[in-house]
C-alpha cells in the first residue's frame, strides 16, 4: 500500500494465546489478591519463575557426579 506506515501501531506482543484450565475458585483467589484484570500478568510470572527453576534444578542435577 502505497503511503502506508508499516511502523505504526502498537508493537507485536511477541506472546502465544494459551487456554489454561484451573481449579473451580482459583481464579477468583487470584484476582483477590492480585486485583482486577491481573489474573494473566500473575499466572505468566509465576509459570516462568517455576521454569526457571525447574530448568536451574535440572542444569544442577547434570552437573552433578
Amino acid at each position: 500500500m502505497s503511503g502506508y506506515d508499516v511502523s505504526m501501531g502498537r508493537p507485536p506482543l511477541r506472546v502465544k494465546t494459551t487456554v489454561v484450565r484451573l481449579p473451580e475458585g482459583l481464579a477468583e483467589r487470584i484476582d483477590r489478591l492480585m486485583g482486577p484484570n491481573r489474573r494473566a500478568k500473575f499466572i505468566r510470572e509465576v509459570v516462568e519463575r517455576e521454569v526457571e527453576r525447574l530448568e536451574s534444578e535440572s542444569a544442577d542435577l547434570k552437573g552433578k557426579p
